[in-house]
């Protein structure tokens, strides 16, 4: 796996064989095949980490902090944090989505995972009175998912804000959205 996480941060993985991946990681085809029956159960096995991801494991608790001004604050600054934790690795798989299956089934789980986590943010806001008049939880929801969004990340990435430029600006922009 480490070998993979190495190719994939190089951006080289998609043109390797898994006889590539078993020279680097120093093993033989066989026994890769053996704990891996293909090359994009190896890419699973890697995405499997990121729920051990320190930002997206504190996401889970974070969005129903007491407090939901700094419930919405702080899930926008972990999510910031897992996808700027991961981005080498996200930026391949994000990319891949249109020809690689495995890669697609991922991004689809993530996006269903985050999803729950606003839902339960967004119900959270408007529980405490917390939501911008006439803004709905489905209007919160849709806000929350593009401010939180891998796309967003990598715009404002792009556009040359360091991650904390990154958080400050989509925590004003939630705020200014959806907050009282």
């Amino acid at each position: 796996m480490e070998a993979t996480r190495e190719l994939l941060d190089k951006g080289e993985f998609h043109e390797t064989s898994v006889e590539d991946v078993a020279e680097r990681a120093g093993v033989s085809r066989a026994t890769v095949y053996q704990h891996f029956p293909s090359r994009l159960d190896l890419v699973d096995a890697i995405c499997d980490t990121f729920s051990e991801n320190p930002d997206l494991v504190a996401l889970r608790d974070t969005v129903t902090l007491p407090d939901p001004s700094r419930a919405l604050d702080e899930t926008i600054a972990k999510t910031v944090g897992f996808w700027g934790s991961e981005d080498t690795i996200l930026e391949q798989l994000y990319g891949a989505t249109a020809i690689d299956s495995a890669a697609r089934d991922l991004v689809e789980r993530q996006l269903a995972d985050r999803r729950g986590e606003m839902q339960r943010l967004a119900r959270h806001l408007d529980e405490a009175g917390r939501l911008r008049s006439g803004v709905s939880r489905l209007e919160a929801l849709t806000q929350l998912m593009v401010l939180t969004s891998y796309g967003t990340y990598r715009e404002l990435r792009r556009q040359g804000l360091s991650d904390a430029r990154a958080i400050r600006h989509l925590q004003a922009t939630a705020r200014r959205l959806l907050g009282r």
